[in-house]
């Protein structure tokens, strides 16, 4: 049997023909339909594959009311819309020669139209939006994640399997088998894997894939965290995507490498223009660090987020732009041409990819709409200036919690033109109860701290 590649290398659609032949090929008997939720965590119904009529006819029906930031129980009848590329099978999940497939869906309404609740709808609306512009976005998206042991009863711990640090190998990297484990099965899937590697804090990795159109990029992140977290789970390990699972070490990051296109070109870049950076480029460096602070509660999404978010840890705090400097929020990497692009380091793995995808393409749309300069770029390190320094040069900060962000994303129109009314209420309102639920929470530390003194 040879092995299934999940991407078509020829650019064109699956037909029903073939999926058919490769479920009897690969004795394929669970056909899973997969979506995200507002939270991006990922949804599914298991089909028997002889139902493979009915999926890809879109006959497929959903209980919307039950899932999180969808429908209510009066209008909850909705439709999978599988993309029929996504076809692919789950190597993690074959036993005794029987395989598992899934396609990605979309979330329609009864009436055939896209739910405007469904996040990878939403993106593709944000995408339509730039293509009416002239422009396609790339995006190459680099998750970071832990390996965590389990205790004797299978329950995860915080406890690391290494000491090693960034670049480190066995046996020091305890984490490097796992990892070729996980890049094995990728490349088993079709990922163009460019490289893995361990990173700077403990039981930390690593593994970064070819760039995409943001929704082929939306979705790799999407299977790549499931990939991960099962490849994991067959070494009795756990993988997490929590930006800060441990206090006093590095978080984990999704930094986001962004470029346009247009006419089959790349817009950001110019050969004859200052750093060879096009106006367009700049306008949408313009627009990232005019619009992060409001989008941040999107690519930043939960109350942990801003437990890595502060000054020490190697992560982005400052709103600047810089050519080599890695202090600053948004870098722009040495290579041009159709290389050309520009490194937004401040998301993390925890966030919807439909969304924080979404969120940066218009705010790199506005830039260009409204041909927002950015300021000169900074190269000294924005971490060793006093908070006078950084105020003369006026570099400014993001925002501090998840309340803070919210604030700032509840005022955003260019927040709400990324997610749409339906998703803007949803997310609002379940990540003010989440602040809720943490900010009257009585913690671990407060305990410590005040119960005896006080």
């Amino acid at each position: 049997m040879t092995d299934f590649k999940y991407l078509r290398l020829d650019g064109k659609i699956f037909t029903k023909e073939e999926i058919k032949k490769l479920i009897k090929e690969y004795n394929i008997k669970f056909i899973k339909l997969q979506f995200v939720d507002i939270n991006g965590q990922v949804k599914n119904m298991s089909i028997p594959s002889e139902q493979i009529d009915k999926i890809i006819n879109n006959e497929i029906m959903l209980d919307g009311s039950s899932i999180k930031g969808f429908r209510s129980i009066e209008t909850s009848d909705m439709f999978f819309h599988p993309d029929l590329n996504s076809f692919q099978i789950l190597p993690w999940r074959e036993k005794n020669g029987i395989n598992a497939a899934r396609f990605i869906c979309d979330i329609y309404n009864a009436d055939g139209t896209p739910f405007e609740g469904c996040p990878r709808c939403n993106l593709k609306r944000v995408m339509q939006a730039a293509e009416k512009m002239g422009f396609s976005m790339n995006i190459g998206p680099e998750a970071e994640f832990f390996l965590f042991a389990k205790d004797k009863d299978g329950n995860v711990t915080t406890e690391t399997q290494d000491c090693a640090g960034y670049y480190d190998v066995g046996p020091e990297d305890l984490g490097e088998d796992v990892r070729s484990d996980i890049v094995l099965t990728l490349q088993e899937m079709g990922f163009d894997i460019e490289a893995s590697h361990h990173e700077v804090a403990d039981g930390q990795h690593e593994i970064d894939f070819r760039y995409a159109d943001i929704l082929t990029a939306a979705d790799n992140v999407t299977t790549f965290r499931i990939a991960v977290k099962a490849i994991a789970a067959k070494h009795n390990l756990h993988a997490t995507f929590m930006p800060k699972p441990i206090f006093g070490i590095n978080g984990s990051g999704m930094h986001c490498n962004v470029s346009l296109f247009k006419d089959g070109k790349n817009a950001f870049y110019d050969e004859k223009s200052e750093y060879q950076l096009s106006d367009i480029a700049k306008y949408s460096i313009g627009g990232m660090l005019k619009h992060v602070k409001s989008i941040t509660a999107i690519t930043n999404p939960v109350v942990n987020s801003y437990k890595r978010l502060v000054p020490g840890y190697e992560a982005p705090v400052y709103l600047a732009w810089s050519l080599a400097n890695r202090s600053a929020l948004l870098r722009v990497p040495a290579k041009r041409g159709i290389s050309t692009r520009v490194e937004l380091r401040s998301p993390d793995p925890a966030c919807n990819p439909y969304l924080a995808f979404a969120a940066i393409l218009e705010a790199c749309l506005d830039g260009i709409r409204n041909q927002i300069d950015p300021p000169a770029p900074v190269e000294s390190n924005i971490y060793k200036l006093t908070s006078k320094e950084r105020k003369k040069q006026r570099i400014d900060s993001l925002p501090g919690s998840l309340a803070d962000a919210l604030e700032q994303m509840d005022k955003s129109l260019v927040a709400k033109a990324a997610l749409g009314d339906h998703i803007f209420k949803e997310f609002m309102t379940a990540k003010k109860k989440e602040w809720d639920s943490f900010r009257t929470y009585v913690s671990k530390w407060e305990l410590d701290k005040y119960l005896e003194r006080y």
